[in-house]
């Protein structure tokens, strides 16, 4: 088991969890197979866990950052230019705060099997759709509806 399993276990502890899944390295759902199988299921909760790691990691790094770049600069321009950074750097972390949310409501429905089904359609989701977006809730001909809904309410 390599660091970054052991991490992600450890980020997914207190979960129930069944029995382990053996899942080779170079896995990779296929459409040929039950869909949302064990193994399907596996694959996509540590993908979903070390994308999460990951966020939380850079997280870290940016307030221990943040915390050691307090210091007085006396040239204005400089000063402007630091506070857009920090604001920028705030921004993204935000953003990535969201997305950390978006990440654990995917295990949950993992872990209540609802995981790669359209909430709006019930159809399953894509594997390919999953893979590139595995926060994904919607088909994307579904996803489509609902992005065109949202333009022509904007354009009013």
């Amino acid at each position: 088991m390599t660091e970054l399993d052991m991490t992600v276990d450890g980020l997914h502890e207190g979960a129930d969890m069944k029995a382990e899944v053996f899942l080779p390295n170079d896995y990779r759902p296929a459409e040929d197979e039950p869909f949302m199988n064990d193994r399907q299921l596996e694959y996509f909760r540590r993908k979903l866990l070390a994308w999460k790691y990951e966020i939380l990691e850079d997280s870290r790094e940016t307030i221990e950052g943040l915390q050691g770049n307090t210091r007085n600069i006396p040239d204005v321009a400089d000063r402007a230019s630091e506070e857009t950074d920090r604001a920028l750097e705030l921004r993204t972390r935000d953003r990535q705060r969201k997305l950390v949310s978006k990440i654990d409501a995917a295990l949950r429905r993992i872990d209540e099997g609802e995981y790669g089904y359209c909430e709006v359609t019930g159809e399953p989701i894509s594997l390919k759709r999953l893979d590139a977006r595995p926060i994904a809730t919607m088909s994307l001909e579904a996803q489509e509806r609902h992005e065109r809904r949202e333009k022509v309410h904007r354009d009013d």
